[in-house]
């Protein structure tokens, strides 16, 4: 009388493992499936509607300089005046960080400030220890975290 129960048990933890690694598997396939050339828009160009003063924006140039990551010095500066993509793959600011996804994050000039933005990554971006949710305006000590790597904007 047990047999039965003790088949269906064993075929129920079967298809919950082969359910499991097929998630595993999708979270893998999911940044080896972008070209490494393609951009993920999903917002009209001006996604904050924020805009500085009529001062003309920032009085520095953009940086991001390295508070800490992995491979890189603690000072390290990074120009992204014009925007750059972090992450693992061929990207302005290459991360050797195992969280970090391919094409993880971008800053995106608009107008007189920068935009940070997520790529759909697997294990997300923070901004001052908040998972980022949508394009978020950067202003001068915010603090940018992927995976293990953290660093600090300047404007």
């Amino acid at each position: 009388m047990l047999e039965p129960v003790s088949v269906g048990l064993k075929l129920a933890f079967l298809a919950v493992l082969y359910l499991f690694l097929l998630w595993v598997a999708r979270s893998a396939l999911k940044d080896l499936r972008r070209p490494v050339g393609m951009t993920v828009t999903r917002h009209p160009v001006d996604a904050t509607g924020i805009h500085r003063a009529a001062d003309g924006g920032g009085a520095g140039a953009a940086r991001l300089v390295v508070e800490s990551v992995p491979g890189h010095d603690r000072g390290m500066e990074y120009d992204v005046e014009d925007g750059a993509t972090l992450g693992r793959g061929d990207v302005e600011i290459h991360l050797e960080d195992p969280f970090a996804s391919t094409r993880h994050a971008r800053l995106v000039r608009q107008g007189g400030i920068v935009v940070l933005e997520d790529l759909g990554s697997t294990n997300g971006t923070y901004l001052n220890e908040e998972l980022l949710e949508g394009p978020q305006p950067l202003h001068a000590g915010d603090r940018i975290r992927i995976g293990d790597s953290t660093f600090v904007y300047e404007d």
